[in-house]
């Protein structure tokens, strides 16, 4: 039964939730006209400039680049930081207690699942690409700074890929898992300011919110797509099959991957996404294992204990690296730091939601341990073997940070280990599977954004914003040439900028949520209903 917008149900108050029932996500869903309207028009647009004055449009995103790091580097460098010491903070203090649904409830999904497929969903792809490429790019040209190393070059990976992206994620998945679950509202972004907003978390800054959202989604989720383009062309070369992966061959790639996430989101996530996040977990395992046992197997296990305990000694100095610091800083930290907290901020959207939609059940302390030591300890296991065996490699005299691009580095590594043939193919169903994964969870979440944040969006909804990812990145790839990963570096970053301020938002709502919770103030249940959405 509703309730009229104009009256507050008894008990409730301003920073309490929207939704009357914690099954209202998952009512059929319908279309928010404005949301889908002004997201869709501008990625429309941002295509149509892209095509049709390729020149004014590169020379634009340049500049608007070079403003943000040099004006606001600052912001995503405290801002990142920020959100680890937030995340460990609320699991280790009273808060963790809280369960993100009601009371005694179990998790939906299995433990091993539920790591497959937040891993697959958030970075599997990106670890393909830079899992040797970076660590090499750090040891043959040291960071701004530093003294360079081994220790340094893997350190700084891990300052990368480890706690800090996945508490950028964590910040997302845990105030939307808290309201959706534990409060009944809607799975929306703006839903988790209704503690700050109250009944205007569903007007005009509402959908604002929810539109930014979109935006960072979708140009993250094609930047994800142009890589893995990038790395499955440099395999055609590798393996011999063209002499090069033209412009033509990489949009191929991009449409068939498109193809394959759509069918897969459709699916939805008991189906597509957690089968192939199984899959892909078993062959990531065995291609690790390959590379350990026939790589530089000692040299591997003293890297362990080198990368964290550099990690732990650079930690600050790297966490307050700005263009500040000297004077080529400014160039680094937008090819790498600055590109990545944008990178991940972009993605924070839809991996929070993701991660959200497949935690229910959890507690606050166990979603943290599961979504931030988890993967770090992955991370660092696979920078580790892959960027072990090319540091060995480059130190034994195959050059091969001279002689591949960053896409290549990894067949290039392969390439000096047995079984070169199977490890590549290997490598190229890993990067279309984890796309695939990634991009259907991301393809299903803007559904979700767009339809009034229902758990069910339809399928055509799924297929429309799946299309235009696609076109995006097939967009940036034809527009960047040679220089294609600079272009999708670009369009991340400046996607990202406005969603770093919608992430400091929600820490704010989500503390004031949890310090009202009931097992926090001992009253009886949440607080659930401000007024009915229709």
């Amino acid at each position: 039964m509703s309730v009229p917008p104009d009256r507050l149900v008894p008990g409730a108050s301003p920073e309490s939730s929207l939704v009357s029932s914690p099954d209202a996500v998952s009512r059929p869903p319908r279309t928010d006209r404005v949301v889908f309207g002004v997201a869709a028009g501008l990625v429309l647009a941002i295509v149509l400039w892209g095509l049709l004055d390729t020149g004014s449009f590169d020379r634009i995103t340049a500049d608007v680049l070079d403003w943000i790091v040099v004006e606001l580097g600052w912001l995503y460098v405290l801002a990142a930081s920020a959100f680890v010491f937030f995340v460990l903070w609320l699991a280790l203090s009273k808060y963790g207690r809280i369960p993100l649904g009601q009371d005694g409830e179990k998790p939906e999904f299995r433990t091993v699942s539920w790591i497959a497929m937040m891993f697959s969903a958030g970075m599997g792809i990106g670890l393909m690409f830079f899992g040797v490429g970076e660590p090499l790019s750090h040891y043959v040209d040291e960071p701004p700074g530093t003294v360079g190393g081994t220790g340094v070059a893997m350190a700084t990976a891990m300052f990368h890929w480890g706690l800090h992206p996945w508490a950028i994620y964590a910040v997302v998945g845990l105030a939307i898992a808290y309201g959706t679950f534990r409060r009944g509202r809607r799975q929306l972004i703006s839903a988790a300011f209704i503690p700050l907003l109250g009944r205007r978390a569903e007007g005009p800054i509402g959908k604002f919110i929810d539109i930014l959202a979109l935006f960072a989604t979708l140009f993250g989720t094609a930047a994800s797509l142009g890589l893995g383009a990038l790395q499955i062309g440099s395999g055609f070369e590798i393996n011999g099959w063209l002499e090069t992966a033209g412009v033509a061959l990489l949009v191929g790639i991009v449409a068939i991957l498109t193809l394959a996430f759509i069918g897969s989101a459709v699916s939805g996530v008991a189906k597509g996404i957690q089968w192939l996040s199984n899959i892909n977990m078993v062959l990531a395992v065995i291609l690790a294992l390959f590379v350990f046992v026939f790589g530089p197997t000692v040299f591997i296990l003293n890297l362990i204990p080198t990368t964290l305990g550099a990690y732990a000694s650079d930690f600050a100095q790297m966490s307050a690296r700005t263009a500040a610091s000297n004077g080529p800083a400014g160039e680094w930290l937008s090819s790498w730091t600055i590109f990545y907290w944008a990178w991940w901020v972009s993605w924070a959207p839809f991996v929070g939601m993701f991660l959200a939609r497949i935690s229910r059940g959890r507690t606050i302390r166990q979603f943290v341990v599961g979504v931030m030591l988890v993967p770090s300890l992955v991370s660092l296991l696979w920078f580790a073997i892959f960027g072990g065996a090319a540091i060995r490699q480059q130190e034994d005299g195959f050059d091969l940070a001279g002689a591949e691009n960053v896409e290549g580095q990894l067949f290039g590594m392969l390439g000096n280990l047995p079984l070169v043939g199977v490890s590549t193919v290997v490598v190229m169903l890993l990067v279309s599977i984890f796309f695939v994964s990634g991009a259907d969870a991301a393809s299903m979440v803007m559904g979700s954004l767009t339809q009034r944040g229902t758990l069910r969006p339809s399928p055509w909804i799924v297929v429309f914003w799946g299309a235009l990812t696609g076109g995006v990145a097939a967009l940036l790839l034809w527009t960047g040439g040679s220089d294609a990963l600079n272009a999708l570096q670009t369009m991340t970053i400046i996607a990202a900028v406005p969603f770093v301020v919608v992430m400091i938002g929600l820490c704010v709502c989500l503390y004031r949520d949890l310090s009202t919770d009931p097992l926090i103030t001992g009253t009886r249940r949440p607080r659930r209903t401000l007024y009915q959405v229709k």
